[in-house]
């Protein structure tokens, strides 16, 4: 059966393809959008854009190969300890660290536009999933799906420009305070201190509460990994003969540390010695591939949780984590583009992709990672390709090495943790900010403050917030300049303001203007609003300057809009036709007065009210 739009008439045999023509014929203009956004989806220049692989693969050379392996082969070293320990700071197992290591390579090969950028766990991603999954590690798994689910949205609708709306002050402050607590939450494991929390003040309390149980083996390995990491890092300084050997062993610094410290405490168990708090067991093979949990069962297989209350549980999370993986992949995208333009938006599908589909391998949400993407880049990598040969590897750890994994030293892991916090915050962009704007500085204090002390998802919240209302303010408080001019016995005020006005700064506008009137006690005779700032208004600005007419009348003083776009002077007429024709233009101002009569010299006297 058919259904019959509006009132007209359809025989309910008719063919389909007549009602194919009936319907063109009486929406024509949705079937021509349709066609016209079927025809720009489904060309060759959209799967270029949307699938980078098509336009990269063919014209891929062999002797790219052997860059893109030693690069993805230096990351893969990094990628696996770096994965185990971010698995333990998020409280989960350490295969969760190697699976959402692996799944992401892979797919940011296909969707990825940024050859250095590697997609993985980061220490932010940990900290912000560490307080959901102590019941379950299915609520990083889910987290991963709708954050995949969500990024991905992001990017189809073409959103990537809401990223410009959180400034540099508010993303140097979320980075450097999840350094500090991420750094903060490792200082107990470094020392052998047991702590269940990687939170700034429970970690700092837990230390303070329970030093007096350091264990001397684990703090001194602790302390001295951290010292020979940040040596090493220090050697890809070297130069002359010895400068590439130093640059490799400065990528390899982490790999380093896990391999000496597994030996160490591989050798004290043959004798029966464990003065190590070791890994543990790892879950031997491959992930496990399965959709994402929409249901788990928490306190000891007691209570039965659905997707509604899974959701619930995870909270803020759900929008905090996406904005995150966005915030981190486009920032590391930028600084490492070498002037290319980056698709903000082909990114986040990149992103959203990586997630889904890594929510199948029971991943944690990941995002791009700085560090393993600047060693990518060190390692000179051509093409995305390398992110094939480091996922290979972490699944060759994954099913070989799984036992060797169980003798890492978790005072080892913590020191790797704690040697990349301290290269998170960056100092110089923190000095650069209070040399160009001091009062910039306040967004950065208030989110690292409120990150520290309130959780990093409601600090990055108060940042964003705080950093739009110092934008509002700046623009209800435009510069306005005034020119005062003598006609012989008659005073004008003419009055220009510096930028476009919205309806936050009608008002204010309008009281200095009244302001100005009321100065001169009756003395004024005109007052003319320069508009060549101003690009267009709204209906407030247009109510507001009504008002002003309207004022300025009982005050025996007339007004003229001179210089005004063509869409301002619209919303005036629009709005009345009396207020409208106030609106005038010409070569001069000097020729509205003459319209009037009043000639004379001229005098001047400018200030500026800010």
């Amino acid at each position: 059966m058919v259904v019959n739009p509006g009132n007209l008439s359809v025989d309910n045999t008719k063919s389909s393809e007549s009602l194919d023509d009936y319907y063109k014929e009486s929406f024509p203009d949705v079937c021509n959008i349709i066609k016209r956004s079927s025809r720009a989806t489904c060309t060759y220049s959209t799967l270029l854009k949307r699938v980078p692989i098509v336009n990269w693969l063919p014209k891929y050379k062999w002797k790219f190969l052997l860059q893109d392996f030693i690069a993805g082969l230096t990351v893969g070293l990094t990628a696996i300890p770096q994965g185990i320990a971010y698995a333990v700071v998020a409280g989960l197992g350490p295969q969760y660290g190697l699976y959402s290591a692996f799944m992401g390579c892979f797919v940011y090969i296909i969707f990825g536009s940024c050859k250095d950028i590697t997609v993985g766990p980061t220490a932010i991603m940990s900290l912000m999933v560490q307080k959901y999954v102590s019941d379950s590690p299915d609520f990083a798994v889910l987290s991963c799906f709708l954050t995949g689910c969500i990024v991905l949205a992001f990017g189809l609708l073409h959103l990537g420009f809401l990223v410009q709306f959180i400034s540099a002050p508010v993303t140097n402050g979320f980075t450097t305070a999840a350094a500090i607590t991420i750094a903060s939450g490792q200082v107990n494991s470094l020392l052998g201190i047991p702590s269940k929390s990687n939170e700034f003040l429970e970690s700092w309390e837990n230390f303070f509460d329970h030093i007096e149980e350091t264990r001397p083996w684990d703090a001194t390995l602790g302390v001295l990994t951290l010292i020979c990491l940040l040596l090493l890092r220090k050697c890809n300084k070297f130069t002359g003969k010895w400068k590439l050997f130093g640059k490799y062993l400065s990528l390899s610094r982490n790999a380093l540390a896990v391999i000496i410290g597994v030996l160490m405490a591989y050798i004290f168990s043959l004798y029966d010695l464990t003065p190590f708090r070791l890994t543990g067991d790892l879950r031997a093979g491959l992930p496990p591939v399965a959709p994402p949990p929409f249901s788990t069962v928490v306190n000891n297989g007691t209570t039965h949780l659905d997707f509604i209350d899974m959701v619930s549980s995870l909270s803020s999370s759900i929008i905090a984590i996406p904005l995150v993986v966005i915030l981190e992949s486009i920032a590391i995208a930028k600084a490492f583009s070498k002037g290319k333009t980056i698709d903000a938006s082909q990114e986040m599908i990149a992103l959203g992709l990586c997630n889904i589909g890594s929510s199948f391998f029971s991943s944690m949400p990941i995002t791009g990672s700085f560090t393993r993407t600047a060693v990518n880049n060190a390692s000179g990598v051509v093409t995305p390709l390398g992110g094939l040969f480091t996922g290979v590897l972490v699944l060759l750890g994954l099913g070989l090495l799984t036992e060797t994994f169980y003798y890492i030293p978790k005072t080892v892991l913590s020191a790797i943790i704690i040697s990349a916090m301290i290269f998170m915050i960056h100092y110089e962009k923190i000095i650069e900010i209070w040399k160009s704007k001091r009062i910039d500085i306040i967004p950065f204090i208030v989110t690292v403050i409120t990150c520290l002390f309130l959780g990093l998802e409601l600090g990055i919240v108060c940042g964003i917030v705080l950093s739009l209302a110092f934008v509002l303010f700046e623009t209800s408080r435009p510069k306005i300049y005034i020119l005062n001019e003598t006609f012989d016995i008659y005073d004008m005020l003419i009055v220009k303001p510096s930028q476009n006005l919205i309806f936050s700064s009608a008002e204010y506008m309008k009281d200095r203007i009244i302001e100005n009137v009321m100065k001169m006690e009756g003395k004024l005779k005109f007052v003319i609003v320069d508009g060549e700032m101003i690009r267009a208004i709204d209906s407030t600005v247009a109510l507001n300057l009504r008002s002003l007419c309207d004022d300025l009348k009982l005050l025996d003083c007339e007004i003229v809009f001179w210089n005004w776009k063509r869409q301002s002077a619209g919303v005036a007429y629009r709005l009345s036709k009396s207020f409208g024709s106030l609106f005038q233009t010409g070569n001069d101002y000097h020729e509205i007065i003459k319209k009037h009569n009043h000639k004379g010299s001229i005098t001047s006297d400018i200030t500026v009210i800010s």
